[in-house]
């Protein structure tokens, strides 16, 4: 009788001691980041195009049409360098190659930026250190042909649906009623940079605010007509432009065949992230300020601003104590202070992965190809 008291006191003991360990456990696990996701633009370039009358063509020739600045490698450097102060203790200190996958679009300014960016995130230590006096070490970008490309370059103009409802959007009387205050505004635009009237289209639109930005901050003499008035008037059009393209009529449509492609691709690298065996941490993009555009439109998160040189939109995968997987999402457009946390409608901002998808499923297309009416 002794015996089995002792055995029953014994094994007390030893279910109270499993449960205080389960519960010490519990209390002291930490929520684990499994997965990285980056969407960032360039960062400042040479003019693609000089607007005719433009007194700098010359200059611009020199260093050749987009080809990233000494600001934009500064820019893209500084980002690379937030990165590894963000992720330091998420992403080893030297570059495996097993842990992160960069793909850029097509264009020396965004193949510029990514390496530029790499730089700041992984500079070579201990026995990565080729040379003592150059702390930098090649890092692979991937790209596709901009007439091949499919994810990143947007708008995908070879998409008959697309452009249908693009002319759609553009006889809207809402977007009629908006254009109609910037009439006078374009005539002068075109009178002073040579342009004809009817060239100026969103693309031209697009490359004259980026000139000018550019010859400003580069302090380059800005023409005396783009004065601070008519930049920030410019900048206004670029983004009702940009709101047309992806939004403000028939949205979901829009996404299901522009940012919806990109997001479609990002979730399918997070899912995978959750597998015992996943070794890649971060998958890296280096593209512009449409693609970040589309998918804040896909995702119905935009702000309606031209994003900014080297904004980054960062998806974050977390798994939680209980097991769960959580996303969330920052967007930093500014150096100035921390990115902002992004919630997706109609869930909190810790997203359960599940939810996430459900939500945005509206805007995955599955036969892009046929939705597109090729």
């Amino acid at each position: 009788m002794r015996a089995r008291q002792l055995v029953c006191g014994i094994w007390s003991l030893c279910f109270m001691f499993c449960l205080f360990c389960i519960f010490l456990h519990q209390t002291t696990a930490k929520r684990k980041l499994k997965f990285v996701s980056v969407v960032f633009r360039h960062g400042d370039h040479t003019p693609q195009e000089f607007f005719p009358t433009d007194k700098h063509k010359e200059a611009g020739r020199q260093q050749g049409y987009g080809q990233l600045t000494k600001l934009g490698i500064q820019q893209q450097y500084e980002l690379g360098q937030y990165m590894r102060r963000r992720y330091s203790y998420f992403l080893s200190v030297v570059y495996k190659q097993c842990e992160i996958y960069v793909q850029s679009t097509d264009c020396d300014y965004t193949l510029m930026s990514a390496q530029a960016s790499l730089a700041g995130l992984y500079p070579p230590t201990q026995h990565q250190i080729w040379n003592p006096g150059i702390l930098w070490q090649p890092i692979p970008v991937h790209t596709v042909p901009l007439s091949h490309d499919r994810l990143l370059y947007f708008p995908f103009s070879h998409c008959p649906r697309y452009n249908e409802l693009l002319r759609e959007t553009f006889a809207t009387r809402d977007f009629q009623r908006q254009l109609k205050q910037y009439r006078p505004f374009l005539k002068f635009l075109a009178t002073h940079t040579g342009y004809p009237l009817k060239k100026l289209n969103t693309e031209r639109i697009w490359k004259l605010t980026d000139t000018l930005q550019h010859e400003d901050i580069n302090n380059y003499t800005v023409p005396v007509w783009a004065t601070h008035g008519v930049r920030t008037k410019l900048t206004k059009l670029s983004e009702l432009l940009l709101h047309a393209e992806f939004g403000f009529h028939k949205q979901i449509q829009k996404s299901r065949l522009q940012g919806g492609i990109l997001l479609k691709n990002i979730l399918k690298h997070i899912s995978d992230a959750r597998k015992p065996s996943h070794q890649q941490k971060m998958v890296m993009y280096s593209a512009h300020a449409a693609t970040i555009a589309a998918l804040q439109m896909a995702l119905n998160v935009f702000n309606g601003k031209l994003p900014p040189y080297s904004a980054c939109h960062f998806f974050e995968l977390y798994q939680e104590k209980n097991g769960q997987y959580t996303i969330e999402m920052y967007y930093r457009n500014t150096t100035q202070r921390d990115p902002h946390p992004l919630t997706l409608p109609g869930c909190k901002f810790r997203c359960p992965l599940e939810r996430f998808t459900q939500l945005v499923s509206p805007v995955l297309a599955h036969y892009w190809t046929r939705e597109c009416r090729m």
